[in-house]
């Protein structure tokens, strides 16, 4: 399991009237409030506004989502879904907290040993492999 960290300083921010198209990394806590179109990949914290719109898959360590995502959510640590949020798409995680009011379309793994979430994230990553393949394999052949 990913170690959690004390620091809450902000490392990346997305403001509000931001918009942001491509994928990203970063290597502490990260907060969204504006649109992003693209993967998020963190090695730390994840905040989510309210306000925030992904079209795209987050990772990170502890992940708060209060806005809308469209897209994988994988959180090695504890992932809450605020009342305000929207999850469309799979989520796997180690801990999870979904308010009352959220609403949440998807597959939800909760993993709450190493040997499951080892397995579960292979199957995923086999998946998305299979998922990335079919363009290729319908031009080609279809």
């Amino acid at each position: 399991m990913a170690q959690e960290t004390s620091d809450f300083s902000i490392n990346t921010i997305i403001g509000l009237n931001s918009t942001f198209t491509g994928d990203l990394e970063t290597g502490g806590f990260t907060r969204i409030d504006g649109s992003i179109r693209g993967d998020v990949r963190v090695k730390g914290r994840v905040v989510i506004g309210e306000r925030a719109r992904m079209k795209g898959n987050v990772s990170g360590t502890n992940i708060t989502v209060g806005g809308v995502v469209c897209g994988n959510i994988i959180s090695d640590g504890h992932l809450v879904i605020l009342s305000t949020a929207v999850v469309i798409g799979d989520i796997i995680t180690r801990r999870i907290q979904a308010d009352d009011g959220c609403f949440v379309n998807g597959r939800v793994a909760v993993c709450d040993n190493d040997e499951r979430w080892q397995k579960t994230m292979s199957e995923h990553r086999d998946a998305q492999g299979i998922k990335s393949a079919l363009p290729v394999f319908q031009k080609n052949y279809g």
